[in-house]
């Protein structure tokens, strides 16, 4: 009996550790995860995205009046899968939202896209995702906004 007290309490003191352990920054094609959402009927295409770095043609009006910023934060499992399905994932999750967000200000577009978890990543083709041990997340910032 005391064993396996000793070993669920070992296990427990471990767990946080290992919900950490190989945390890690990578980036990955932003196009791809967009491609993969559209193509799994996802994402309709009434909404466009734009990397920081990328600007759509047209006139461009930021609809969101009252805060002209967006972010959405999206985690997903990760345990024993490739880093970069979990981070498409977790980016076709919040794209998602973002696709969401847009509709309901009356926009058709989001702009100025960056990965932020406390230093923006800026990039005009890549993502940044944190993966870890059990979960891979992005946190996405941009701007709502209506292209003519």
């Amino acid at each position: 009996m005391k064993a396996k007290t000793l070993a669920l309490l070992t296990l427990l003191l471990a767990a946080p550790g290992l919900a950490y352990a190989g945390d890690k920054i990578v980036h990955f094609p932003f196009q791809n995860a967009i491609d993969a959402a559209t193509k799994a009927g996802k994402l309709d295409g009434t909404v466009k995205f734009y990397l920081a770095g990328n600007t759509p043609n047209g006139q461009v009006t930021v609809v969101n009046v009252v805060n002209d910023e967006v972010m959405v934060n999206r985690k997903t499992n990760a345990f024993g899968k490739k880093d970069q399905d979990t981070c498409d994932w977790a980016l076709q999750s919040a794209l998602i939202s973002l696709q969401d967000m847009a509709k309901k200000a009356g926009a058709n577009a989001v702009t100025d896209i960056v990965s932020d978890y406390g230093n923006e990543y800026r990039d005009s083709h890549n993502y940044e995702c944190h993966v870890g041990f059990l979960m891979s997340g992005v946190i996405m910032k941009g701007k709502l906004a209506h292209v003519q």
